[in-house]
């Protein structure tokens, strides 16, 4: 059998394969207020059906103002965990295993949808104040954030705690963290985003801070045996930013608070970062906190073909593949995987397997 189909055990879960589903944003909460809709249904129910390990849902915002869009998914009341328990289960009833990134968009929060050229959204037309951990804009054609105090720190940590209580009651399996791609934690943690000189600035211990008490929070209401993964930009590709030296030294603080596997990307966090992505990119840096840190990763970005999956599988640089935008292109891609690389064909429902 290949690697890329052994079942792995994360903490307490077995899951079937080593094909995740990355959280991909579908901006389709009809009422605007973070509730699921038929279409997330559809969608992350079609990527169970297609053969995937874990199937996890887009980044969902742990408070309104969290969203990056107002159409984006949130898990900030009991009324979530209603609507998403069916989702869940259906993903359960396929095999795979159900999966949600809970997140805080930060200064990068209050934008329209990408299809709709993405613009600052102001009170007028449905936005909201950003927040961040320092009042610098990401860029010209964004807001300016607040920045958060003390106080308001504390509800953000206290926002992904109870996040993950309801992620829990929604049936979710496993739980990642987003601190990645400039959200709001990534934002702490980087110096070019974060000038603060209180306890969650200046040194790398302080600007990540915030990503381990969230963590040591999380960690704290979920079940033992709950899996939590955390999703990191692991280079920020601006000189004097965030880098792969400043990950090892997050992951290993964040193993220690409970993370089990670091869910291994990069950039976002800056307009100006300087990045020419090729297949397979952003492996090296699971492959480097893998070997440093002891902790499992996982690969993504630009890969597309089960061989280079496999490959990378048997070279020890990660432990797990997760797939973004080719699951998009194409949801059997697991079951065509499979028939490939072991020439078997039981991902494929018997609905579909006599096509």
């Amino acid at each position: 059998m290949s690697d890329l189909f052994t079942p792995i055990v994360l903490k307490g879960e077995t899951v079937r394969n080593r094909v995740f589903v990355s959280p991909m944003c579908q901006y389709s909460s009809n009422d605007g207020d973070g509730m699921p809709s038929s279409w997330h249904m559809v969608h992350l129910g079609t990527r169970a059906v297609g053969g995937a390990g874990l199937v996890m849902a887009e980044a969902t915002a742990v408070s309104p103002e969290g969203r990056i869009s107002p159409e984006d998914l949130g898990i900030w009341s009991d009324r979530h965990v209603e609507a998403f328990q069916p989702i869940s289960s259906f993903i359960s009833s396929q095999g795979a295993t159900p999966a949600v990134q809970l997140a805080h968009a930060g200064r990068k929060a209050s934008r329209g949808k990408p299809w709709e050229g993405s613009s600052m959204l102001t009170a007028e037309n449905g936005g909201w104040n950003v927040v961040g951990p320092s009042p610098l804009a990401f860029d010209d054609s964004s807001a300016i954030p607040d920045q958060l105090a003390a106080d308001d720190i504390r509800k953000v940590i206290d926002d992904f705690r109870l996040a993950a209580d309801r992620s829990v009651k929604s049936g979710f399996k496993v739980i990642e963290l987003h601190f990645a791609h400039g959200y709001l934690v990534c934002e702490f943690m980087s110096p070019t985003s974060n000038k603060r000189t209180d306890e969650y600035g200046g040194t790398l211990k302080n600007r990540s801070r915030l990503s381990v008490q969230i963590a040591e929070e999380v960690r704290s209401v979920i079940p033992d045996s709950m899996p939590l993964l955390a999703r990191i930009s692991c280079d920020e590709y601006v000189n004097g930013g965030w880098g792969i030296e400043d990950s090892v030294e997050l992951s290993g603080w964040l193993k220690e608070s409970g993370v089990d596997l670091i869910d291994c990307s990069s950039g976002g966090n800056s307009a100006e970062q300087d990045l020419s992505p090729f297949p397979g990119y952003q492996v090296r840096f699971a492959n480097e906190i893998r070997r440093q840190v002891g902790i499992q990763t996982g690969a993504v970005g630009l890969i597309t073909e089960p061989a280079q999956a496999e490959q990378t599988l048997r070279n020890n640089e990660a432990d797990v593949i997760f797939l973004g935008r080719e699951l998009l292109r194409n949801p059997y891609w697991p079951a065509k995987a499979r028939e490939f690389l072991d020439s078997n064909r039981d991902l494929w429902p018997p609905q579909y397997e006599r096509a």
